[in-house]
């Protein structure tokens, strides 16, 4: 979990780059850009607010050889190493960025190149390197007195509510190719970003296992436990799959399925679609790992704990209390009126 309140940008680098196919050329400063306390404040939050609103789906650079010859991972390690020497480094980013600007769709833009200090990455203090991109210009009005009348002149320029690309390059796990993570707004070129430019893979870490797991036992449900028993098992399925995430710091798969799965015939039904599914999700050979409570805590949200049925009525299950529903919703058949019938206890009815 990063936490980005006190960090502090120590320096910055600022360069324009053009489109190498339309022949725009690449604008390279000679000298680190002046910063004061207010264009600090503006453009730490301008950087980096993106990253507190996304989920961390971490990456890593690499490359098909080793890592050490991805381009990226040779200058920020250079930063690393040598911080005043950054802003040379912050040049050949710059440069290495226009010559994968070559598809007739990719913007010209400013890039800045930062160099971050007292960023917590799980409660760790580390360094970072920020390299972010403003591409699309949005018009404004400014006013000038000229005489007895007030003139209208239109301008274009950044708008410091929206970054259009950009990457935290954490100094964690250097060996494996960095912590990274990446936001990009603007979709119509995202290999450009990730593959062509950052030239990252997805870092296997306990975020991306924990999340993934889940993804994969919410298709389990879906494709096993409903069609095998109904919509409630499969809503309560996944409700003691993620509360067995939530009060647990390491995962264990054989106690999380003699916890989680009711019915002890589909425990083999599980291992089998894990032969069959688990590659799509990358945990084929996985049943160890930490738990990353955030995941947990974000995958909880996307998981639907509604059954909808076809007489226009919602029932929806409690995730927190998931006793409350294997208790007090009872499903039956009336054989009067020939449908199936949810019988739902209660004491007193709650205001909203």
């Amino acid at each position: 979990m990063i936490n980005l309140f006190n960090a502090q940008i120590d320096s910055l680098s600022l360069h324009r780059v053009g489109n190498k196919n339309r022949n725009e050329g690449v604008f390279l400063s000679d000298d680190m850009q002046p910063l004061n306390d207010e264009t600090r404040g503006l453009l730490k939050e301008f950087f980096l607010k993106p990253f507190r609103e996304k989920e961390e789906n971490y990456f890593k650079l690499s490359h098909e050889a080793d890592v050490t010859f991805n381009e990226i991972y040779q200058f920020v390690t250079e930063i690393f190493k040598n911080p005043v020497n950054g802003h040379d480094q912050s040049k050949k980013i710059a440069q290495y960025l226009y010559d994968q600007s070559n598809h007739p769709h990719i913007k010209s833009g400013e890039v800045f190149i930062a160099c971050l200090s007292n960023v917590l990455v799980d409660n760790e203090k580390v360094e970072a390197v920020g390299i972010f991109k403003s591409e699309l210009k949005q018009e404004f009005l400014q006013f000038e007195e000229k005489g007895t009348r007030l003139d209208m002149i239109l301008e274009q320029g950044i708008n410091l509510n929206k970054l259009d690309k950009g990457c935290l390059i954490f100094n964690l796990l250097a060996e494996e190719g960095y912590k990274v993570l990446s936001v990009d707004s603007n979709r119509y070129d995202s290999k450009y970003w990730l593959e062509n430019f950052l030239g990252v893979n997805v870092l296997p870490d306990e975020n991306f296992y924990t999340k993934n797991y889940l993804k994969f036992c919410q298709n389990f449900a879906k494709d096993v436990v409903l069609p095998a028993e109904d919509k409630q098992q499969e809503v309560l399925f996944m409700n003691r799959a993620v509360n067995h995430f939530a009060k647990n710091d390491a995962f264990e798969e054989s106690n999380f399925l003699n916890e989680v799965m009711d019915n002890p015939d589909l425990i083999p039904e599980f291992k089998h679609y894990k032969v069959e599914k688990g590659p799509k999700y990358s945990i084929e050979d996985v049943s160890n790992f930490s738990i990353a409570n955030k995941a947990v805590s974000d995958s909880r949200k996307k998981i639907k704990n509604v059954i909808q049925l076809d007489t226009n009525i919602q029932i929806k299950m409690d995730f927190i209390n998931p006793e409350s529903t294997e208790r007090f919703v009872e499903k039956g058949w009336d054989e009067e009126k020939q449908m199936y019938y949810y019988l739902v206890y209660f004491n007193k009815e709650m205001k909203s």
